[in-house]
């Protein structure tokens, strides 16, 4: 079969990885199952969920769902009865996993989701994850996440208003990602670290919606990453506004350009989240990252503050989870 050799190789690191991976975590199973969709009909399933729905409930096998370029219209939902699996695709940018819904058409935000993640230890790479409802449809996500230890590298998150929902009280990791949207585009109360990705803005609005609650330490952390204009306005695009009281956004090292707004962060129209938001920067450059106009009730930290703030730290929480050792 072509890039059957390919295949072959992509598949055995990642089970050599996630044997280790098992045995870290105390799983007693070590065999990793494989599951090859292709909607051509090369593959064992067609569809992504046909693959999802042959996986048994309380699962507790590494998975990995094997993904051929394609562009894949289907709703897809991985259930939290369905740890412990990966989705790999074969090519980031043409392993597209779309749909077209919104909150208009389904009764909710939540329901809008063309992907739903809800598993805990799920990890994703070389996908696109998209919602083709279009920039006038208002809340459309393309990504849903609220499991623990999730993992995306090298994805792609395309969408306009409300693209990737980080949601949930786990742990989230993105990285080498790149992610698009308009308004509150990332959004959520997932504890999330975004390393290396690249955040594009389509229009005017707001990068973060977090709705972090208060007996959580962090909520978004960007780090080491890139604000891109787009097709934004200059000065027109805050860093974040809170959805909640107790919102946490973090930017630290990252490059922004001029279409952050000067004074970064606004109040959702409610002086009260004043109060409450817990919003950081430091050591960012680019047009968009003087902080010398900043709103007074954000903080702007210390070196010393800022090293203490890394992806083990932010992480690690109870079970001292490290992605960057995968």
């Amino acid at each position: 079969m072509k890039g059957g050799k390919g295949l072959f190789m992509l598949v055995m690191s990642f089970f050599l990885f996630h044997s280790a991976s098992l045995e870290a975590t105390g799983q007693q199973n070590k065999t990793n199952r494989v599951l090859v969709v292709d909607q051509k009909g090369s593959g064992s399933f067609r569809t992504v969920q046909s693959a999802i729905d042959a996986i048994p409930e309380n699962n507790q096998q590494e998975t990995t769902i094997y993904i051929k370029n394609g562009i894949y219209q289907e709703k897809i939902l991985l259930p939290k009865t369905k740890p412990y699996v990966s989705f790999i695709g074969e090519d980031q940018y043409k392993t597209v996993l779309t749909y077209d819904d919104t909150n208009a058409s389904t009764g909710s935000t939540t329901n809008s989701s063309s992907t739903m993640i809800r598993a805990d230890h799920f990890y994703a790479k070389n996908i696109t994850f998209q919602n083709t409802a279009g920039r006038d449809a208002g809340q459309a996500v393309a990504l849903y996440v609220s499991g623990d230890r999730a993992m995306f590298e090298q994805v792609r998150v395309l969408g306009y208003q409300d693209t990737l929902y980080a949601t949930g009280t786990g742990r989230q990791y993105y990285k080498n990602c790149y992610i698009e949207g308009t308004v509150d585009f990332i959004f959520g109360s997932a504890t999330a670290v975004f390393k290396n990705a690249k955040i594009k803005s389509l229009g005017n609005g707001y990068i973060t919606a977090a709705s972090t609650t208060e007996s959580q330490k962090f909520g978004y952390v960007f780090i080491d990453s890139t604000l891109e204009r787009g097709t934004a306005n200059p000065q027109s695009v805050y860093l974040g506004r809170p959805w909640r009281p107790h919102a946490a956004v973090t930017f630290l090292y990252t490059k922004m350009d001029d279409h952050i707004k000067a004074e970064g962060w606004h109040h959702w129209n409610n002086p009260e989240n004043e109060k409450t938001a817990r919003y950081q920067e430091y050591g960012s450059s680019g047009a968009g990252s003087s902080v010398t106009n900043r709103v007074t009730w954000s903080t702007i930290l210390t070196r010393s503050e800022a090293s203490q703030i890394t992806v083990q730290s932010v992480l690690g929480g109870f079970d001292g989870w490290n992605p960057e050792k995968r």
